[in-house]
C-alpha cells in the first residue's frame, strides 16, 4: 500500500506552480527573527491565488499586489526597515523578497523534473546581492513495514501531513527476504514497526544498502539487543549498526499507536530538516 501525497514542502508546490506560469516570490535575505528560512518561496498564479505561504496572510496579500504592479524582477523589503510604513511583520523583523513576475520557466521545469528523479537542484535566480541560486532537496519520503495498529496510525498521520509514504505489511513481504523494491535513497525514511522481530533482518540490510538518512525500529532494549546481534553475526559492519535507531521517536516510550506515530513522524521530519541546505 502507498500514497502519493502531495509534497509536504510548500517550496515544492511554489516550483512547480512557477514551472507553469506563476509568478514566483523568494525570502532571500532575513533580518532579525522569522519563521521560515532564506530561500523559503511561494508563488502567485495570474488570477492571483497563492501557493505555498510564508506568514499569517497579511504578507501573502501584499505580495499579490506587489507581484501585479511589478514589470520585472526585483528585491523588496518587508517588514523592518521597508518603506511600506503601514506594513509589518509580528515577528518584528525584515525581510528581503526577489519577485520575480515571470520566472525563467524552462528552468523550473527542469528543476522539478530532477527532483522528480529525487536528484538534488538548484534554480539560479534573477541578479540579486543576496542568493544566487536557490538550492532544493527532494521530497521526503517514508518506507514504513510492520504491522498494525501501529504501522496504519503512522499511514493515517503521513497522509494528513502530506508525506508521501509506502506502507509493507507481513503480507506483502517473505520472511528472510528483502522487500520487492529499491532501496531508500538519501531522501527516503525507513521505519520498522513489528512485533515479531523475526522479519525485520532482510529489511533491515536492504535499508542499510541504500543511503537512507533514516532507519529506524521499534522494540524494548532487550529486542534491541537482539535485532545487533542477530545482524552482527550475519556480517553486518558496526558502522552500519550504528545507523539504525531505537528506541524510536521523540518520546521515550510511547504508549499508544497514535502517540507513536507522532513521536514517530516527528524524529523523521526534524532529522529531514537538518540535512536540508541552509543558505
Amino acid at each position: 500500500m502507498s500514497h502519493d501525497a502531495q509534497c509536504m514542502d510548500d517550496d515544492h508546490a511554489a516550483l512547480r506552480a512557477a514551472a507553469d506560469g506563476a509568478a514566483l516570490c523568494t525570502i532571500v535575505n532575513i533580518d532579525g527573527s522569522f519563521s521560515r528560512r532564506v530561500g523559503a518561496q511561494l508563488a502567485i498564479r495570474p488570477d492571483g491565488t497563492v501557493v505555498g505561504s510564508l506568514s499569517d496572510g497579511c504578507l501573502e496579500q501584499q505580495l499579490v499586489a506587489d507581484v501585479a504592479a511589478a514589470s520585472g524582477p526585483s528585491v523588496r523589503r518587508y517588514g523592518k526597515g521597508s518603506a511600506l510604513i503601514d506594513f509589518r511583520l509580528p515577528c518584528g523583523g525584515g525581510l528581503d523578497i526577489l519577485i520575480d513576475p515571470s520566472p525563467d520557466r524552462a528552468a523550473c521545469r527542469d528543476t522539478v523534473a530532477l527532483l522528480d528523479c529525487r536528484e538534488p537542484a538548484g534554480l539560479a535566480l534573477p541578479e540579486n546581492i543576496y542568493l544566487p541560486t536557490r538550492r532544493y532537496l527532494p521530497a521526503l519520503r517514508i518506507h514504513a513495514f510492520g504491522v498494525d495498529p501501529e504501522l496504519s496510525a503512522l499511514d493515517r498521520l503521513a497522509l494528513v501531513m502530506n508525506v508521501p509514504m509506502v506502507c509493507m505489511r507481513p503480507e506483502s513481504l517473505s520472511l528472510g527476504q528483502a522487500p520487492d523494491m529499491a532501496s531508500p535513497d538519501r531522501w527516503t525514511a525507513t521505519i520498522l514497526l513489528f512485533h515479531d522481530h523475526e522479519w525485520e533482518g532482510a529489511i533491515l540490510h536492504h535499508a542499510l544498502r541504500g543511503g537512507s538518512f533514516y532507519v529506524g525500529a521499534q522494540g524494548g532494549a532487550k529486542a534491541r539487543e537482539d535485532r545487533l546481534s542477530r545482524l552482527r553475526a550475519a556480517g553486518v559492519a558496526e558502522e552500519d549498526l550504528a545507523r539504525i535507531r531505537g528506541p524510536v521517536g521523540v518520546t521515550p516510550s510511547a504508549r499508544t499507536p497514535n502517540a507513536l506515530a507522532l513521536s514517530v513522524l516527528s524524529e523523521i521530519v526534524f532529522e529531514y530538516d537538518r540535512i536540508h541546505p541552509h543558505f
